[in-house]
């Protein structure tokens, strides 16, 4: 049985479990398809109903809201990037206006996501091409990182190592980072997928390895170590994905989301898919495994629908 919670009026572009405790997680949403209006980050609690995911804190927004990340170090602590370029800290036990707002991206901020190992940073990712590593205590970035010709879909960090993270783009390559390297200039770049790559995630368990995927239909397996980077590739699929996460449990489960509306889970082992969630009924675009229930699981769409459930067999 699943849980469920309507953004009404508001698209869903991303969904985050906190990483504090088992009862919440962030929506980020945007009207209008995200083109023009507003945007609202919901904050929603697991525990209070058995069928509805009932609204703890929402906070409206000028612009529309694309990604979220709950903060590795405060747990009231989230970070949210918008159409405007703009970035805001919330606390959510304070109602009403941001923390902080961070403006420096000339456009859409498009992916977001705090450092797991050192856990006082956070990358954001945007249409201007740039990549940039901020501290929330600081109100001017710690660096920009431009590599990238045209937009940065997604930049991650590295499960293990708190200098390294891999992003990716419109210019279809995939490329690797050190936040050490003096000129902000990529280690790596690498090619093989033949339209613009639209996400990236690493495998928890396996430090050199990480998934991405591809509006020309792909997803693909890569590893660092490999001089030709791709490992294996599934598809090409009668629709593109739009997120991949690999789960925190095990290194080989993969769920994806995209525009066929429903969300997968994949062995990574054998290619085949395990699991299917159908429910929604437009584009899903956000896709979040629980960190505290082994194969629980929350998507967002565009259907203004934010679900949560379970995949049974995804421990291992």
């Amino acid at each position: 049985m699943s849980k469920r919670y309507r953004t009404t009026g508001f698209k869903g572009y991303a969904v985050k479990f906190s990483p504090f405790t088992n009862t919440l997680l962030a929506a980020a949403t945007s009207a209008n398809f995200g083109l023009v209006g507003n945007g609202r980050l919901c904050v929603l609690s697991t525990h209070q109903s058995p069928t509805t995911l009932s609204p703890l804190q929402q906070y409206d927004t000028q612009d529309g809201l694309f990604d979220l990340s709950w903060s590795e170090l405060h747990e009231n602590q989230l970070i949210t990037g918008s159409g405007d370029g703009s970035i805001k800290l919330w606390d959510i036990s304070i109602p009403g206006l941001p923390l902080s707002k961070y403006q420096e991206h000339t456009r859409e901020v498009m992916s977001l996501e705090w450092n797991y190992v050192s856990k006082s940073t956070f990358l954001s990712s945007s249409w201007d091409g740039t990549i940039k590593l901020w501290n929330p205590a600081t109100p001017h970035s710690l660096r920009t990182f431009q590599g990238h010709t045209g937009c940065v879909y997604t930049g991650a960090w590295s499960p293990r190592n708190s200098d390294q993270f891999a992003s990716c783009g419109e210019d279809k390559t995939v490329k690797l980072w050190s936040t050490n390297d003096p000129h902000g200039k990529p280690m790596a770049s690498f090619g093989g997928h033949t339209d613009q790559v639209l996400s990236l995630d690493w495998n928890k368990y396996s430090p050199t390895t990480f998934a991405t995927a591809s509006v020309d239909k792909t997803i693909k397996i890569w590893d660092v170590r490999n001089p030709r980077g791709q490992v294996s590739m599934f598809g090409p699929f009668e629709f593109a994905t739009r997120r991949v996460r690999f789960s925190p449990f095990s290194p080989n489960y993969l769920a994806t989301a995209g525009y066929n509306m429903s969300a997968s889970v994949w062995d990574v082992r054998t290619g085949a898919v395990t699991f299917v969630h159908d429910a929604h009924t437009e584009f899903v675009f956000g896709v979040d495994w629980s960190l505290f229930h082994p194969g629980q699981m929350a998507t967002c769409g565009w259907d203004e629908q934010v679900h949560i459930f379970n995949v049974p067999g995804t421990q291992a």
